[in-house]
């Protein structure tokens, strides 16, 4: 069941954070994907200007954060913990990659609320702390250089489990409303009455002409507003037609 309100369950876990900066980043990365639970373990500096500086236009995600003096407390109301980590670990669960994670992710989510838990800029997550997770999950990335930024971290975390549960999706045929069977019957009958009488398709001998055409713009995706120009196309050319 992808619904876009599972992700007010998801949140957002930075252990022992050491750059103000890096919270306000991924607090803007957050709500440009629809989250909202910070939860913050021992920040070194919180809150801080350079925070809020660098969250833009997400200081309500920033001011509606927990602060925790421990891992375990902001864990405590948790159906699920997945820890981030970019290392090889020697844990008893192997690390999966974050996209195929995704669907657990929102599915254990329905029944309550899933932490994602990020480690410290510097070294990560220790395995004192992973151990206090149930998944194991790795952002896959170049061997050569695999480490991410925190607040970028958190970005694609937040945008992979946004695209797996549906949010924000564009519809087919782009900004507008898509056109319906109904507006597409009327505009294949429009353009093969003015193509007759054109003479340029032989009612007596139509061969796939509208077929294909059915074809072409199959491929389209026509908006509501797009039908209406050709349909207006139409009319001028059979106007003018009758002039001629």
């Amino acid at each position: 069941m992808d619904r876009p309100d599972d992700l007010s369950r998801i949140r957002i876990v930075l252990s022992k954070p050491s750059h103000p900066g890096n919270i306000g980043g991924a607090a803007r990365a957050m709500k440009t994907m629809g989250f909202g639970d910070l939860a913050l373990v021992k920040p070194r500096y919180f809150p801080d200007p350079d925070a809020t500086a660098m969250a833009a236009g997400a200081a309500d995600v920033l001011a509606a954060a927990s602060v925790h003096e421990s891992l375990e407390a902001a864990l405590g109301d948790c159906v699920l913990a997945v820890g981030f980590s970019a290392r090889e670990r020697d844990l008893s669960h192997p690390a999966k990659s974050l996209r195929e994670s995704a669907r657990e992710i929102l599915d254990a989510a329905l029944a309550g609320p899933v932490a994602l838990v990020f480690g410290n800029e510097t070294s990560g997550l220790s395995n004192d702390e992973m151990s206090r997770c149930q998944r194991l999950v790795a952002i896959p990335a170049n061997s050569a250089y695999a480490s991410l930024n925190l607040a970028a971290a958190v970005q694609v975390a937040c945008y992979e489990l946004a695209t797996s549960a549906g949010a924000h999706a564009t519809a087919a045929g782009g900004s507008g409303t898509v056109a319906t069977g109904g507006d597409l019957a009327a505009l294949f009958a429009h353009l093969e009455s003015a193509v007759t009488a054109s003479g340029y398709l032989d009612a007596k001998r139509p061969g796939r002409f509208m077929e294909r055409m059915r074809r072409l713009f199959a491929r389209t995706s026509l908006e509501r507003e797009e039908v209406k120009l050709l349909r207006g196309m139409l009319a001028a050319f059979e106007k003018r037609m009758r002039r001629d």
